[in-house]
């Protein structure tokens, strides 16, 4: 893509995952597809699944380098040795296409860019699949395996979807599927019944200052980065690259007072999410105030958590969600601002009045447990 357009399955602050030199924390998914591979049972659909950015898409570029860079079979020499790692010398000529991006045996179907709005689509459309028959027919007069990365497959609109079920269906020859996942549930049923699963763990917390560091944020990784990231570098470089820590410390103090939530302080978390330039801080706030949501619900299970994302979250977790029937209540709100946060974003809703009505039902909910 050129220098000014935006690339939907590149993380803001962090190299593209072809330009990722090592995976971390995914030891698992990539030998069980090794695995699979020495074994001689290669599938030609894979569904690589997990949470946001904890490395799905560098695992699939990983792998279509290797794939691609294997050489061919022709069975003269007896079964190869097996192979224990997916890693391939930067410097092989087929690695070095790939990280070009000119890999002529290498296609991605990714959200494509309007050039109207100026501006990513929302969703993977029929346009960027079809071009997959094109790429099938040139490619096989080159020879070698051919690879295909979807990211992210659960942005596919049923047109899309369709069309690459019809590819998984009827394979072509030495072709290999890559369907990068964050929400695997909201695929068709028959495309997962198609690909074998690689599914990918959340980072500890030592891998995840690893992939800091390898992504250019070397400071080791606070609790509360910890904490509120979940074991995603992606997440992590968000929050690190938009405050997002300072945004989720004043979410609880916002909070502290609950069932009576700070009022100006309120008003000014909505006006701050107001305008095209705050686009970024109000999905981020967005996101946070789900974060808080869904560690309230779990600590009516599971007790007072013994990490923080901001001072004094344990304490008021612990005092709005003292028993499972609090942690029914917050889990159903979290469940219903979803849905209302989803519909806000397509009719438009003026971002401050969502998060002004997001604070009211929060205190509403409150008001009900505390009695």
């Amino acid at each position: 893509m050129t220098d000014d357009i935006p690339e939907p399955d590149r993380i803001q602050g962090a190299p593209h995952p072809r330009e990722t030199p090592v995976i971390f924390g995914q030891d698992a998914a990539e030998q069980a597809f090794l695995s699979a591979y020495n074994a001689g049972r290669l599938h030609s659909g894979w569904l690589i699944t997990g949470p946001r950015g904890i490395g799905k898409a560098t695992l699939a570029w990983k792998i279509a380098t290797f794939l691609l860079s294997e050489p061919a079979d022709d069975g003269l020499f007896g079964d190869p040795p097996p192979t224990t790692s997916l890693t391939v010398d930067p410097g092989h000529p087929e690695a070095r296409l790939v990280q070009s991006g000119a890999h002529p045996r290498l296609f991605i179907v990714r959200r494509p860019y309007d050039d109207k709005a100026k501006k990513l689509k929302s969703e993977i459309t029929v346009d960027a699949v079809r071009g997959m028959k094109g790429f099938f027919h040139m490619s096989a007069t080159d020879g070698g395996h051919r690879v295909v990365i979807v990211d992210a497959a659960d942005e596919m609109n049923r047109n899309a979807a369709n069309a690459i079920l019809k590819e998984l269906e009827e394979p072509p020859a030495d072709t290999t599927i890559l369907l990068i996942a964050h929400q695997p549930s909201r695929l068709l049923p028959t495309i997962r019944s198609r690909c074998r699963e690689l599914r990918c763990a959340p980072l500890d917390a030592a891998d995840l200052n690893h992939a800091l560091d390898q992504a250019g944020h070397p400071a080791d990784a606070s609790e509360a980065l910890n904490v509120l990231a979940g074991g995603s570098a992606g997440d992590a470089i968000a929050l690190l690259n938009h405050d997002g820590l300072a945004r989720y410390a004043e979410v609880i103090r916002l909070f502290d007072k609950l069932p009576h939530a700070d009022r100006p302080a309120a008003l000014a978390l909505a006006n701050g999410c107001t305008g095209v330039q705050n686009a970024t801080k109000y999905a981020l706030t967005l996101d946070l105030i789900d974060h808080f949501l869904a560690r309230t619900a779990r600590a009516g299970l599971l007790g007072a958590p013994g990490t923080q994302g901001a001072p004094g979250e344990a304490r008021l977790l612990a005092r709005l969600a003292p028993d499972d029937r609090a942690s029914r209540a917050w889990a159903q709100l979290q469940q219903d601002l979803s849905a209302r946060i989803r519909h806000g974003k397509a009719v438009n809703l003026d971002p401050a009045a969502l998060v002004l009505d997001i604070v009211f039902k929060i205190e509403d909910t409150a008001r009900a447990v505390s009695a």
